[in-house]
């Protein structure tokens, strides 16, 4: 599929990714969809479920969702992040990466809600002495 981003900026994202999660025992992955014809947030939890991404152990993982041809995005936490967090964190990190998109600053963008998330995940989540790292950072297509 084609991106939105070089391949040296996807390797750069999952390299983000990984340093976000450094400090915490949460989890972030970014995952991308050719369209989303209906709701970019129910399209987002279906992902979410369908890379597993409930099944860690502190519940605390995150998605950013992006559906190219649709200009779809979405962005979801699980269970005990969202409860942390609420849904006034979800909605600014929306507002960050449509603001940097609607720029073409598709990579900014991504790197900006990586960097912010991983923040918030320090906060509510540190690491602890096992600190393994449930999912892949790659960024998945569909």
């Amino acid at each position: 599929m084609e991106s939105l981003l070089s391949a040296e900026q996807e390797n750069f994202l999952a390299q983000a990714i990984a340093k976000a999660e450094a400090g915490t025992s949460g989890e972030i992955r970014i995952h991308f969809d050719r369209r989303c014809t209906g709701n970019p947030l129910k399209r987002a939890q279906e992902v979410f479920l369908g890379l597993g991404m409930q099944k860690t152990k502190n519940r605390n993982a995150v998605l950013i969702y992006i559906a190219l041809d649709s200009k779809k995005v979405a962005i979801i936490g699980d269970k005990a992040i969202h409860e942390s967090v609420r849904q006034d964190f979800w909605d600014q990190e929306l507002k960050t990466i449509i603001s940097h998109f609607s720029q073409k600053k598709f990579f900014e963008g991504l790197m900006k809600a990586i960097a912010d998330t991983g923040e918030k995940l320090k906060v509510f989540f540190p690491a602890d002495s096992i600190n393994h790292d449930e999912l892949p950072n790659d960024i998945t297509t569909s």
